[in-house]
């Protein structure tokens, strides 16, 4: 199975792209993030073209989430359980497909709206939590993934790209990644690479790219057994070099 994640900050602006990457790598499923569009607006029918049952869950001109999947699938949830969704966000869809819980999430970045916003940020981490322990408890098999606007280490951001009190780095921040870690949830791409330096983002200001002065934010979390059923994970950076690209680029993961 083939898996992948991919924020495309606007599904309009990134359409053709994203067109030709499915047509190319061609994943079971593909969680996408930032689409800014409502459900009306979200281009269905070229998806559904290609082969792929689609899901939205929209919002306009911010947020919003969807999921394109070449298998049928149930639609289990459309916001996050157990999370007080104060400001009407569209930031999470779960469904279920081929025995496996799907949830795609773009966790909030915490850095607007001072303490209420950084507030809502672990507001979000702590439903996300109690999710995954709900699900694990009952030993489902599940994957989280998506853009969680957290960098968990060091290791995951070019020194020097944010200051020290950016909410994507807060101590806070990244006790709350682990804590994902911590419940039995495997981070597939830190599994197979513990060494390398690779990015999934970066901004479009001061040749961040040209630089590669990138952070690791988007990110697959994998349940026991499909963690154990992990081949590969990369991150393709060949979008970012693309003309008028989404600043992020997708993560992929194959299971046998």
């Amino acid at each position: 199975m083939k898996f992948a994640s991919w924020n495309v900050n606007s599904i309009r602006q990134r359409l053709s792209h994203v067109q030709i990457w499915l047509q190319k790598e061609q994943p079971d499923w593909l969680f996408l993030q930032e689409i800014k569009c409502q459900n009306n607006q979200f281009p269905s029918d070229i998806f559904k073209s290609l082969g792929y049952y689609v899901i939205v869950h929209g919002q306009k001109a911010y947020n919003g989430v969807a999921i394109l999947s070449r298998h049928p699938y149930e639609l289990l949830y459309t916001d996050l359980p157990n999370f007080q969704n104060t400001k009407n966000h569209a930031r999470y869809i779960e469904i279920k497909s081929q025995n496996i819980h799907l949830c795609n999430l773009y966790l909030p970045n915490g850095n607007s709206g001072g303490e209420e916003g950084f507030q809502f940020k672990l507001n979000f981490i702590q439903a996300l939590l109690k999710r995954t322990k709900d699900l694990l408890s009952n030993k489902q098999n599940c994957i989280f993934a998506g853009d969680f606007n957290i960098c968990p280490t060091d290791q995951d951001l070019t020194p020097g790209t944010l200051t020290s009190g950016d909410a994507l780095i807060q101590p806070e921040s990244r006790k709350g990644f682990f804590s994902f870690l911590w419940s039995g949830l495997t981070d597939a791409y830190r599994t197979l690479h513990p060494q390398d330096i690779e990015y999934s983002f970066w901004d479009y200001t001061k040749g961040a790219w040209q630089r590669n002065a990138g952070l690791r934010i988007d990110h697959v979390l994998l349940s026991p057994k499909l963690a154990e059923q992990l081949q590969h994970c990369w991150i393709d950076k060949e979008e970012r070099a693309k003309t008028q690209p989404s600043d992020h680029v997708p993560i992929i993961v194959e299971l046998e």
